[in-house]
Parts: C-alpha cells; structure tokens; sequence
C-alpha cells in the first residue's frame, strides 16, 4: 500500500506553510495553484506603486519546494471538490484523488453587491491587479498632462482610495509620496505634487482593527502627508469618471470627480468555498467563508481542512471564550501548522488539537518615516508610532519575505528609494 496522500489546494501562506511542515512526514503531498509562485501579498501594494518589481516578493513553488523529495507542485486551478469521491477536479479536467485534503485557496474582492463597480476600482489581491493599479495611477498623470481643461486635469489628478484598512491606508500614504517626491521636476504642464489623495472609510476610523489610540495617530499621519481623510464616508456609485458618497448619518451626499479609483474595502471568501461547503454539507458565513471544526475539518469529513482565508475558524484557547481568527498572515501560517500537525496525529490514531491563535498584533506603514505599531508579547502589549515604528515595520517585512535573495533585494531597493526618493519601477508595456 503507497503513502498516504495529501492535496493541498493553494500556496498561499497556509498552503505554503503546510506544505513545509509536512517535508519529513511518511506521505505524498501533492500542491496545486493556478499561479506558479508564491506571492507576499503584505507588500503586494509596493508592486502597485512602483515601489518594488514583482519577484522582490513573489518566489516560484518550484523552487521553494526543490529539495522537498515528498512534495510534487502542479499548475492548475480546482474547479470542483467531490467529498465523496475524494477527489479534486481542475479546470482542464484533470482529476487528483486525495486521502487528506487541506482546501487554501484564499480570498478575492468584495464589492458588497455592487460588482458593476469593478471595472472601475481594481482592487489588490494578485500580481496582475498591482500591475493594472501601477498602470492606472502612471497613466492617470500622463493624461493631466495632455489634458487642456482645467476641470477635466482635476479629475486625473485626484486618486480615490476606498477603503481605511491596512491596505488602504498604505495606498494612500504611498500614492503621495509618488505625487510629491517621485514625479518631481519630471512634467511641464501639471505639478504633480497638486495632486489630491482622498481615502474613504465607510466606519467611524482607519484602522479599525487597532487600538482607537494608534488608529487616531495613523489618522493624523495621514492627513500630515496631505492625504484627505473622510471617515463615516459610504460609497454608492462609482463610474469612469467620479464616485458618488454619502455621510454614514445620511446627513451629506457628495461626489468627488476622478479618474482614478483603488479599492480596498471588502474581501470575500474564495468561490471554491461555497462548493465546498454544498458537497461536504456544511455552512458559509456571510463572506463565504467555510465553517469548520476547532480542528479545522469539516463536520463529517475530518479528512479535509480549511484554511486562512476561506475558514471561518474560531481560536479555543484554554480558560478563554472562542474567538474568531483573522484573515491575516500569522493566522494562515499557524493554521497550516495546525492542519499539518493535525493530518499526523490522524496518521498515528490519536485525536486532534484544536487551533490556538497566537496574536502578535498589527502593525501598518502610512509613508516615509510613518507607521504604527500594536505589538503584542508575553511582557505585554506595546504600541507606537512615528519613526521607529516605521523601522520596525520596515524590517519585520524583510524577514517574512521568502527567501534570501527576496530580502536583499527588497532591502536595497528600499535603501535607495530613502535617500533618492524615487521609485523605479515604473516601466508600462502600453498605454491601451
């Protein structure tokens, strides 16, 4: 009889990170992804931003999985999972069979109904969406450029953000540094640094995530760099032109003429997700995430476990009350631990664990020199901001980068882009 075999659906950070702890475990771990590298999507928006080239912080599975001997990577993307079956089907009809499956396939954008909207607010969960938003925001200044009419400029000249998340804020706080510092002294026409950067949170704060106190600081950041702050502001129209908002108290409707618009308000589970949970016979929560035992397995199927993005997990702690886990990195990391650790312990008849999620905190960066940190340790919480907790953010990004050479790169880029000021990757393959 061969070894156990173990599918893993997505290399994102759980996939990944389950993978890994597999490497010296008596199975055959089998990993799919309909990309072939896996992507550090924290810093996905410097990408976006012309901060940094892609393969800074993207890393073939291939290679990440070359000395694994137990580990076969493929190329493909799972269309439906028959629980029964125990199967995967891909796209192009492929068939993997499976004895224990983890699902990591992730999250996508959320428009809260409005889908109409996409087309004109690229929102930034993959490489070709950094690319699409890198190539809007350049564009947007060649066409102020050209443009004759005072009004129309205006309109090419104001970026909408929407969104007040770590994302968002990050966008925001970039997009000025790009308008004041990197496009200076490179145009005739048009001031680039008279620019508008508006950020749109439809919640009474940014960062709603962090304590009220580090959220009112990153606020205060933000509107130092010149970024117009609007809180307690909810979208209801967006088109090619301007995007239409109204006071959370219904008190104000407003439109803000642009022609450049960034979403980074809502996320929703991957679609996988919702035919997941019909063949398993089990329940999504409203953002389609799989509901999931505190082993993360699925009600009736232990042999498949859900990850990250996709699971809505609760962490059980001892003497604590169930909460429930975030969809950040840390999360889907110790998730694929767990689900890892967990397929063994089926392997060698004993029972699971549940999951215990070791928060470490949040941390966001505004702009150069700018940031804030909410740090949780054994010794307790310690949060700051300005200068140092730029720094800190600055190199805890550098050593969750994949790889080696990732770190180098991304830390001389970053070294140069301080005291240059500039931003080099900004090369557009066209202008369509």
């Amino acid at each position: 009889m061969g070894k156990p075999r173990v599918l893993i659906i997505g290399c994102g950070f759980g996939g990944l990170e389950a993978a890994r702890a597999l490497r010296d475990a008596p199975v055959e771990v089998t990993l799919v992804d309909r990309t072939n590298h896996h992507l550090f999507q924290p810093l996905l928006y410097q990408v976006a931003t012309a901060g940094l080239s892609a393969p800074a912080i993207a890393a073939p599975v291939r290679h990440l999985f070359r000395k694994q001997a137990n580990v076969t990577t493929l190329l493909g993307e799972a269309a439906t999972i028959d629980a029964q079956a125990r199967q995967v089907l891909l796209n192009d009809g492929a068939a993997l069979p499976y004895d224990h499956l983890i699902v990591a396939t992730g999250s996508t954008h959320s428009y809260f109904g409005h889908d109409e909207w996409a087309p004109f607010a690229p929102g930034l969960k993959t490489l070709d969406d950094a690319f699409e938003i890198r190539r809007r925001i350049l564009l947007a200044f060649e066409a102020a450029e050209k443009e004759a009419d005072p009004q129309a400029r205006a309109g090419w000249l104001t970026f909408v953000v929407i969104g007040g998340g770590p994302t968002g804020v990050e966008m925001a706080g970039t997009l000025t540094e790009i308008a004041h510092d990197t496009l200076a002294g490179e145009f005739r026409r048009i001031d680039p640094s008279s620019a508008h950067i508006v950020l749109l949170e439809g919640g009474p704060r940014v960062l709603q995530a962090m304590p009220e106190s580090l959220s009112e600081r990153a606020a205060q950041q933000l509107k130092k760099l010149g970024v117009q702050v609007r809180t307690g502001a909810r979208v209801t129209h967006i088109d090619g032109s301007h995007v239409e908002v109204k006071a959370a108290d219904g008190t104000e409707n407003y439109r803000i003429e642009s022609r450049c618009v960034i979403w980074a308000a809502g996320v929703a589970a991957s679609p996988l997700g919702a035919q997941l949970a019909q063949a398993a016979g089990t329940q999504t929560d409203r953002g389609g995430r799989v509901a999931v035992l505190p082993d993360l397995s699925l009600p009736g199927h232990p042999e498949i476990s859900v990850l990250g993005d996709l699971a809505a997990a609760k962490s059980y702690l001892q003497g604590h009350a169930a909460r429930d886990v975030p969809g950040v990195s840390p999360a889907a990391k110790q998730m694929g631990r767990t689900a890892a650790a967990n397929i063994l312990r089926r392997l060698a008849g004993q029972a699971t664990l549940p999951f215990r999620y070791r928060d470490w905190g949040n941390l966001a960066t505004i702009g150069r020199n700018a940031a804030v940190v909410d740090l949780a340790t054994s010794l307790g919480h310690f949060r700051f901001s300005g200068y140092f907790a730029w720094l800190f953010w600055l190199f805890a990004h550098i050593y969750f980068l994949i790889g080696f050479r990732n770190r180098i790169v991304v830390l001389v880029d970053w070294a140069g882009a301080y005291w240059s000021r500039q931003r080099y990757a900004r090369v557009l393959a066209d202008i369509d």
